[in-house]
């Protein structure tokens, strides 16, 4: 990059800073919004929990559908992001 680009581009700067930390923070969301880890997680406590009868057959099968749909969206997810 030469001096004169360097110069003609200077006001734009904080705009390019701002667009670099808006993409990191929407990285970083995504990454967490598409961690199977909890979804997994959630899975075993509510198998836990019918086991221990907390719940019924019918709530357990509900949330089950619920999580299996989550994880469904987030193998999507990460098979189209590179």
């Amino acid at each position: 990059m030469g001096l004169v680009t360097f110069l003609l581009t200077l006001p734009v700067a904080p705009v390019r800073g701002v667009t670099w930390v808006a993409q990191r923070v929407l990285d970083e969301a995504e990454e967490q919004y598409y961690d199977p880890a909890p979804v997994w997680r959630e899975l075993r406590e509510l198998e836990g929990r019918l086991v221990r009868g907390e719940i019924d057959e019918e709530t357990f099968e509900h949330r089950e559908d619920e999580l299996l749909d989550r994880l469904a969206e987030i193998n999507a997810f990460r098979a189209r992001t590179p």
